[in-house]
């Protein structure tokens, strides 16, 4: 946007060379900041484009790294059921034999009270 006029008093002080000169100037300096705004926007435009990407790459690892985290998960999950039928068959096993040991103890207890009572009544009745 040109500068139109100059107003009277200035273009006085300044003279006629003066006045054009200071037109250019603002001229020169209002394209200057026409420049700076067009490197602006072509900059600004540059890192939007270069944030897109960097987000997708960011959006790419973050699905990789959920994948991955989703893989170990079940992994551990599976592991951690093998583990615990690991576990539950080493319990049933102990209770069983811990069955077996109270049966035989049970059955030496009886054996060794029908003795103790065969031997009671054979003292008796002799």
């Amino acid at each position: 946007m040109a500068i139109v006029s100059v107003p009277k008093v200035l273009r006085n002080k300044l003279g006629d060379d003066g006045a054009e000169a200071l037109i250019r100037f603002f001229n020169d300096m209002q394209a200057a900041n026409s420049q700076k705004e067009e490197i602006i926007e072509i900059v600004e435009e540059k890192f939007e484009r270069r944030l897109s990407e960097e987000l997708g790459k960011l959006r790419v690892e973050i699905a990789e790294m959920k994948a991955e985290l989703r893989n170990e998960m079940a992994q551990m999950r599976s592991e951690l059921r093998d583990e615990m039928a690991e576990m539950n068959a080493n319990l049933l096993a102990k209770i069983a034999q811990s069955q077996a040991d109270l049966i035989k103890w049970m059955f030496i207890f009886w054996v060794g009270q029908i003795g103790v009572l065969v031997g009671i009544l054979f003292a008796f009745f002799k």
